[in-house]
């Protein structure tokens, strides 16, 4: 049972507030945050208590997130209902952040009615909830000289038009209703990379964590409509060479392998052993159908390789917002820094005592150098030590370490109206680590 819901900026300002029972004060918030703020670490535990009340929280969209209960309640059921509620905000405002959620107040406040009732968890389903809210979300369009579809770059019918804008998939999933009728389905194909280096260049660990997820904007303006929706089959077809664990590789091609694979409940794998194809039917909103991961044995190359130099005087493919984060020796007072290009950048943050390394963008097949030289007072062989690891994170876009591939993305029956279907693949660092 779920006493009060309140929303929470990074800094403590109070975005959302509902008391479901009463009997709590007003400075329940507050006492929150002091004890959360408290805390020394990034992950302070997800359930506190304060006297006999408990706090349970995640933290999200740079927001925390939060549930308060008394003794008996289940802290994984509750954790699962915030989650859920910060997907449900994402699919009906469109993104998570603290703007979003106070241009939507009214709309989320909607939402708390909606699925819980005196405390009692009564429906996240979006299919559900589609029918009884009735606020639209508002939407910020941050101005972009790179957007120019007002004047027809991505309207008119040139090779353009086959891509998707980038914030085409986070518009609140209720905008279906003033696209005519016109429903877009996105297929996201993540992958999060964890690697390590040795400081002799040898591989020590390789691992890929993978998901498909579905977001659907189908028209429910509606009673047909929605019928229609509930109705829709979506097939999605992988690689036809897609095998699981150590069995025996399938097709002629190049394999395609992972060790484990965990699907969701709605979809139907009648014909994944034969045919490699997804069977469900969407929801609005957004849903992963299927996770897998896949430990050493990397079908593909490592994306990056560094080749790290220290001397006692000073001290690779198309990506975008690479970043190096090198641990320095405690006392670095200043940094002056030679890069081999000027969309490079670098900076010495003292607090973390780390040198922050910044590419926009990394072209493929390319080799990018730098040399730092810090000031350290009192430099000793103890504080040569100190340097590194390197970590690295990184944004591959239309790129798979695994080589998952979306084969096809086919509807039945066959939708009323314009139907538009987008497949993406984007490869992050989930923990890229290479050893000095």
């Amino acid at each position: 049972m779920i006493s009060q819901v309140f929303i929470l900026s990074s800094k403590g300002d109070h975005l959302i507030y509902k008391d479901f029972r009463g009997g709590a004060g007003n400075d329940i918030v507050s006492i929150f945050y002091e004890k959360v703020t408290a805390l020394t670490g990034d992950q302070p535990p997800v359930v506190m208590n304060h006297k006999d009340i408990y706090f349970v929280h995640i933290r999200q969209g740079g927001l925390y997130w939060v549930a308060t209960t008394t003794a008996g309640s289940s802290p994984f059921t509750i954790t699962e209902f915030l989650n859920r509620l910060a997907a449900l905000v994402k699919d009906y405002c469109g993104s998570l952040s603290e703007k979003s959620v106070q241009m939507n107040f009214a709309l989320i406040y909607e939402l708390l009615d909606e699925i819980v009732d005196y405390g009692y968890i009564q429906t996240t389903s979006s299919d559900v909830l589609k029918n009884f809210i009735q606020t639209e979300a508002v939407t910020s369009r941050p101005f972009s000289l790179f957007d120019l579809s007002n004047v027809g770059l991505f309207g008119a019918e040139t090779q353009q038009s086959k891509v998707a804008p980038s914030s085409a998939a986070t518009r609140p999933i209720q905008s279906s209703r003033e696209q005519g009728g016109k429903s877009e389905i996105f297929v996201d194909v993540i992958e999060r990379m964890t690697v390590v280096i040795g400081s002799n260049g040898l591989l020590m660990k390789a691992d890929v964590e993978g998901e498909i997820r579905v977001k659907c904007y189908m028209p429910s303006c509606s009673v047909w409509c929605v019928c229609a929706v509930s109705l829709t089959e979506m097939r999605i077809g992988l690689n036809e060479e897609f095998s699981i664990g150590k069995s025996q590789l399938r097709g002629y091609g190049a394999a395609v392998r992972v060790d484990e694979c965990s699907f969701h409940q709605a979809v139907r794998l009648d014909e994944f052993d034969s045919h490699r194809i997804l069977r469900l039917c969407p929801s609005q909103g957004e849903q992963t159908v299927m996770q897998y991961q896949l430990s050493d044995n990397l079908p593909s190359a490592l994306p990056f390789r560094l080749f790290p130099t220290i001397e006692r005087d000073n001290g690779g493919s198309a990506a975008i917002n690479v970043c190096a984060t090198i641990p320095v020796p405690k006392g670095s007072v200043s940094l002056s820094q030679e890069l081999s290009s000027p969309d490079q950048s670098a900076e010495l943050k003292p607090q973390s005592r780390a040198v922050v390394w910044q590419i926009a963008r990394f072209a493929g097949g390319t080799q990018l150098s730098a040399l730092f030289k810090l000031e350290v007072p009192s430099l000793s062989s103890a504080s040569m030590l100190e340097v590194g690891p390197v970590g690295l994170s990184f944004e591959l876009p239309k790129i798979t370490a695994t080589g998952l591939q979306i084969r096809f993305l086919r509807l039945s029956p066959i939708q009323p109206g314009p139907s538009q279907r987008w497949v993406r693949y984007v490869t992050h660092s989930d923990s890229y680590t290479i050893r000095i």
